[in-house]
């Protein structure tokens, strides 16, 4: 018996439509390691769009127009939404930056606010 293949295919949303523009990441054994790979496909763009202060809707708006659109070709029901990932990952990664930058400015207005006497 031969063993299923799932394929990484990925468009460019840029390019909307646009065959010439979609390219094979790679083939993968089983659903979730194609899954995996398509998350982090989203997960690289997001991450090197995300600019300080952006809101989830800015990053997103940013992603569904110049983002990498992987997806899964597969002869299951294997199936993977980037654009839903994106969604979500978008909420997770401005929400982690504003804490982030919430607690640096705090520690750094804390130690403005307590100079040690010399």
């Amino acid at each position: 018996m031969l063993s299923r293949r799932y394929r990484v295919c990925v468009d460019d949303n840029f390019h909307y439509m646009d065959d010439d523009e979609r390219y094979i990441d790679g083939e993968f054994d089983d659903c979730e390691s194609a899954r995996k790979r398509c998350m982090e496909i989203v997960d690289d763009y997001l991450e090197n769009a995300y600019k300080d202060g952006m809101t989830s809707d800015q990053l997103l708006d940013s992603y569904e127009s110049f983002g990498e659109d992987p997806w899964i070709s597969s002869t299951d029901d294997c199936k993977f939404s980037a654009w839903n990932y994106a969604e979500q990952r978008c909420k997770e990664i401005c929400k982690t930056k504003r804490s982030f930058l919430r607690l640096f400015l705090a520690g750094m207005l804390g130690k403005l606010h307590h100079k040690p006497r010399s």
